[in-house]
């Protein structure tokens, strides 16, 4: 197909929007970043034409790709991109073989796997026996776009749903990690990992060690917002981290994004909290939604996300005789390679690492790895 013959996106302004607010760093965190670019996406297919599934797939890459590029460490918008492309395809395929003539399977282990569960798959299918797609119409050019939108529109909102519901979600399982009497240790402000402790004490009574998390000290507001509820909460400096380990039971990190292999990015200062974990062999839980699955490998240095903040928090230009003669970095997150987590917490129940790669080759297509 020529590049003519491909649809243009609708509502542009909208797409430059949000690609402004990411470039600026108006829009961050990967929830918000999630958020915005379905309600983007939800919008374009509201009003776009396409007469068959190529049409479509290309014009959600090309608004995934623009979103991508405006900044490309919030790995969540191309999450969510590949997530509506591998749900596009779904609902495409299940139309084509719910027209097309039944032959019976052979009945071997590779397709009895694949089977999954018999009564959910035969609800699947009775559902979606009703959509017959008319791709490439003459006589009517919008009955595919027609007949597919309400099915594209329900699955942005299961979605929506997902992103909506993910702290509780994951603090479901917060009582069955988290027991009597123990002693967290947790770095900075993470929305998940509080909601996570929250649920938690609303069935055991334990402590907080909540990591200041500098020069961002957003362990302040977590500290402030656990003991607001009755948590028995101390914060104490970064650098005391390793000296407290030995009286620690557990850690419990967010995450930015969790990679193929099992590692993740985190925020900086997680890296020296997993290293002196497992000095003291302290086991290491890692809460984050589904949507923070990425299908990339780190493709940067060995110990960060090669993503940096305003130095002058570190070192400000007051001091005028040092920031001539010193080099300061102040990254955003660490690499956590996956030897140093014991359990990702999600949405979906708990995985280690070495079964990331199967979630996401069960959340993504291989074709979409690269928008």
């Amino acid at each position: 197909m020529s590049s003519a013959d491909l649809p243009a996106i609708p509502s542009q302004r909208v797409v430059e929007a949000l690609a402004a607010k990411l470039r600026r760093r108006q829009v961050v965190g990967s929830r918000d970043a999630a958020l915005e670019t379905v309600f983007v996406l939800r919008q374009v297919i509201a009003k776009a034409r396409f007469q068959n599934i190529h049409q479509l797939v290309v014009l959600i890459k090309n608004v995934g790709r623009t979103l991508a590029q405006a900044q490309p460490k919030e790995h969540s918008v191309g999450n969510i991109v590949r997530r509506l492309l591998h749900l596009v395809r779904e609902e495409y395929n299940n139309a084509i073989k719910s027209n097309a003539p039944t032959r019976p399977r052979s009945l071997t282990i590779a397709n009895f796997v694949l089977q999954g569960q018999p009564r959910k798959a035969s609800l699947v299918t009775k559902a979606e026996s009703s959509l017959v797609l008319n791709e490439n119409d003459p006589d009517d050019p919008d009955s595919f776009a027609k007949t597919l939108k309400p099915v594209l529109m329900e699955a942005i909102q299961d979605t929506l749903d997902e992103l909506d519901t993910v702290y509780e979600s994951i603090g479901r399982n917060a009582k069955d990690h988290i027991h009597s009497d123990e002693i967290i240790l947790t770095l900075g402000k993470s929305k998940t990992v509080e909601m996570f402790l929250k649920q938690a004490a609303h069935y055991h009574k334990f402590t907080v060690i909540v990591a200041e998390t500098g020069p961002s000290y957003g362990g302040h507001e977590m500290a402030q917002s656990l003991s607001s509820i009755g948590i028995s909460t101390f914060l104490v400096p970064d650098s005391s981290i390793y000296a407290l380990m030995s009286r620690v039971n557990k850690v419990i990190l967010g995450a930015h994004a969790i990679l193929a292999n099992g590692g993740m990015f985190a925020v900086s200062g997680s890296l020296m909290a997993a290293t002196a974990a497992r000095a003291h062999s302290t086991p290491i839980v890692v809460c984050a939604g589904q949507f923070k699955l990425t299908p990339l490998w780190n493709l940067y240095h060995e110990y960060g996300a090669l993503d940096f903040a305003d130095p002058s928090s570190v070192l400000g230009f007051d001091e005028g005789d040092l920031v001539d003669k010193v080099d300061v970095l102040n990254p955003y997150y660490d690499y956590v390679q996956p030897d140093l987590v014991d359990a990702y917490v999600t949405n979906d129940g708990d995985h280690p690492p070495p079964s990331i790669y199967r979630l996401i080759k069960e959340s993504y297509d291989d074709e979409d790895n690269e928008l």
